[in-house]
């Protein structure tokens, strides 16, 4: 805090996950905070890397039913899917990964316009009765993980509020984004189970006609291409700026666009490589989100924050504030193990 001419400034103090991490660890036991920073950013660099997988195992997935008709192996397909992603490697300047970012966004709203309305010409055949409130317990705690995984956009929020002009709007802006985001998901989801039922695919390109299935598979493509490359960049800067140290590449390269250093471009190769080995191994892509979601996508968006404030502000809090705090931490605990336990099981028995 600094005061001048009567004023009250908020001053930051913190800027990533690792230093409230490191504040939080400060104090419970000799050298705990470097443990601490050092435990989050793990956790971030597998969250990031699962969504490589993610991304990597669709653009698999897509292509391959896009050229069955030439019986291609799914092996191939995952390379190909890969050389498309060795650009990523060079990667120095976040202004490149913004614009990939941009074009992504465009190629989701396209996406889902398109099937959206392609529901809503069906109109006439939905069936009210196939949205069934019974539910299989298992499927029900993969798709709480698999929820979970989708709004997990906390990796970014830090710098992100950070670099706003008027960081004061960020709340607002959390609303609105995260708002618009779940009434967009809602929608989609419930004309699809209108539309197909329970035969509603995990790939829901699986469920358009021939005649339209190509040009969605083909936006899907673009879009699980051009969504690779920024949990790519920042895994990368993590790691790089954990094991070699270079904080000075993470620091000024997103200005000056500098080469990447060979050491650099061994840790960016090796996590490339990791996705692609893993998306080789997992079999269904919602299992891999639900297993992301429920181990690192809950820590670090229901769990973490809660502790963080229960830590630093308690003294602040009121009782309302404390018990609010430690509800949430229960559910992210609740959701966190049973969706590990169903989403490893499933896994299992789809080896």
């Amino acid at each position: 805090m600094s005061g001048g001419s009567g004023s009250v400034s908020k001053v930051r103090v913190r800027t990533s996950y690792q230093d409230i991490m490191e504040a939080c660890c400060k104090g419970l036991w000799p050298n705990w905070s470097g443990v601490g920073g050092l435990m989050v950013n793990v956790a971030q660099v597998i969250e990031l890397l699962m969504t490589c997988t993610l991304y990597l195992l669709v653009s698999t997935s897509l292509l391959f039913d896009s050229l069955s008709w030439v019986a291609v192996p799914r092996s191939v397909c995952s390379l190909v899917s890969l050389v498309f992603l060795l650009p990523c490697l060079l990667l120095t300047d976040l202004r490149p990964v913004s614009t990939l970012s941009l074009l992504c966004s465009l190629a989701h709203i396209l996406i889902s316009l398109l099937v959206m309305l392609y529901c809503l010409s069906c109109a006439s055949s939905w069936s009210w009765s196939s949205l069934s409130l019974s539910v299989d317990p298992e499927d029900f705690l993969v798709s709480v993980g698999v929820i979970i995984f989708s709004y997990t956009s906390q990796i970014f929020l830090p710098p992100l509020e950070g670099s706003m002009e008027d960081r004061g709007q960020f709340n607002i802006m959390l609303g609105w984004t995260h708002g618009a985001a779940c009434i967009m998901k809602t929608m989609f989801s419930l004309l699809a189970v209108l539309t197909w039922g329970p035969e509603t695919s995990e790939v829901i390109t699986d469920n358009l006609p021939s005649d339209l299935r190509p040009l969605v598979n083909l936006c899907l493509l673009a879009k699980a291409q051009l969504s690779y490359p920024l949990p790519f960049y920042a895994a990368a800067e993590i790691l790089q700026t954990c094991v070699l140290r270079d904080a000075a590449m993470s620091s000024y390269s997103k200005h000056r666009g500098q080469a990447v250093s060979r050491p650099a471009l061994v840790v960016r190769g090796a996590l490339l490589m990791t996705s692609y080995l893993l998306a080789l191994l997992v079999p269904r892509f919602s299992l891999l989100m639900g297993l992301t979601g429920s181990v690192t996508g809950a820590a670090m968006t229901l769990i973490l924050p809660c502790l963080f404030h229960l830590r630093l502000q308690w003294s602040r809090l009121t009782v309302k504030d404390r018990l609010i705090d430690v509800g949430i931490l229960s559910l992210g605990v609740i959701c966190s193990v049973s969706g590990v336990i169903c989403s490893v099981k499933r896994l299992l028995e789809g080896l």
